[in-house]
C-alpha cells in the first residue's frame, strides 16, 4: 500500500483535509476524495481541459497536477462558480446560450472561461477562442459555448 499523506486545501472556500497516496492527481483527489465530480477525467494527459480547475485565479489541468503539490493551495471548481445556492452569470449564459450539449466537457469549458473572465472581464470573440484554446469539445459546440462567455462578459454577440 502506497504512503499516505495529509494534504491540506481551501476547496471552494472551504477548509479541507485529505489523505492522498503520493502518486495520485489533484482532479483523483477532489472526484473521488472529496466528492466532487464535477471535474472530469478523459485524456490525463492535460489535451482537453475536462478536469480544468482554478489554483486562485489560474486555470490549471488538475490531471497533471499531484494532490500532494496542492498542498496549501486555494482551488475552485465548477460545484464553486455557483453563487449563493444560484448559478453563476456564466453557468446561465452557457444555458442561455444552449452552450451544453452532452455536459462532459462543459464544466472545464465553464471554469476556463471564468479564467478568462477574472484575467479580462471585457474580452473580445478572438480572447475568448484563445482563452479556452486548451479544452476540447467532442459536440463541436465552440460558436456557443463562445457566445455564452462574451454573454456573461456584457459582450453580446453579433
Amino acid at each position: 500500500m502506497p504512503d499516505r499523506h495529509p494534504v491540506r486545501l481551501t476547496v471552494n472556500g472551504a477548509p479541507r483535509t485529505v489523505e492522498v497516496a503520493s502518486t495520485e492527481t489533484l482532479l483523483d483527489a477532489l472526484r473521488w476524495d472529496l466528492d466532487l465530480t464535477g471535474s472530469k477525467e478523459c485524456c490525463a494527459e492535460g489535451e482537453c481541459g475536462a478536469c480544468t480547475v482554478l489554483v486562485g485565479d489560474r486555470a490549471v489541468n488538475s490531471c497533471l497536477v499531484l494532490a500532494v503539490e496542492a498542498d496549501g493551495l486555494e482551488l475552485t471548481t465548477v460545484e464553486g462558480l455557483e453563487d449563493g445556492g444560484r448559478l453563476s452569470r456564466l453557468q446561465d449564459a452557457f444555458l442561455e446560450k444552449g452552450a451544453v450539449q452532452c455536459g462532459f466537457c462543459i464544466p472545464g469549458m465553464v471554469v476556463a472561461a471564468q479564467a478568462l473572465l477574472n484575467e479580462n472581464p471585457h474580452p473580445t470573440e478572438t480572447d475568448v477562442r484563445e482563452g479556452l484554446a486548451g479544452n476540447l469539445c467532442r459536440c463541436a459546440g465552440y460558436q456557443r459555448i463562445v457566445d455564452a462567455v462574451l454573454l456573461a462578459a456584457d459582450g453580446e454577440p453579433a
